[in-house]
């Protein structure tokens, strides 16, 4: 049985919220990543920020990217997934909740994430079959 912690992307870096959206780019830009999970003041993960959340809702409305909170457009936490969840619980998670990234939470804390490109390399085709229509299938 194939777990998140095989198949999630580990060193997970977040930001906290009340870090500006310039720290949050320049973040995903030296990681390499198009998502990062928000961290409240005491660690408690509040949401995810993406690039596409700076780029369409952030730059598009003109906002200062480097006086705007990375908290103010973090999209909530809908769910998280432990360490030890088969890849099916997790495909049937991200699939019914139509997220594309999925934190993996041990003991509070984020450990790392998953997102549907580690799913295309790590789940059967019939898995994939079923994430994409839960997710891009629906009207």
């Amino acid at each position: 049985m194939t777990t998140a912690r095989e198949i999630m992307n580990s060193g997970i870096q977040s930001i906290r919220e009340d870090q500006s959206l310039s720290e949050a780019a320049a973040m995903m830009r030296d990681l390499g990543v198009g998502c990062l999970p928000v961290q409240s003041g005491e660690g408690a993960l509040t949401g995810i920020i993406t690039d596409r959340d700076i780029v369409v809702r952030a730059c598009a409305e003109g906002r200062d990217l480097a006086s705007t909170p990375a908290g103010e457009l973090a999209q909530g936490i809908v769910s998280t997934i432990g360490p030890d969840e088969p890849v099916e619980t997790i495909v049937d998670l991200m699939g019914s909740q139509q997220v594309k990234r999925l934190p993996v939470v041990d003991n509070g804390e984020v450990i790392g994430m998953i997102s549907e490109s580690d799913l295309a390399r790590n789940v059967a085709e019939d898995q994939i079959h079923h994430f994409v229509t839960m997710v891009y299938g629906r009207n």
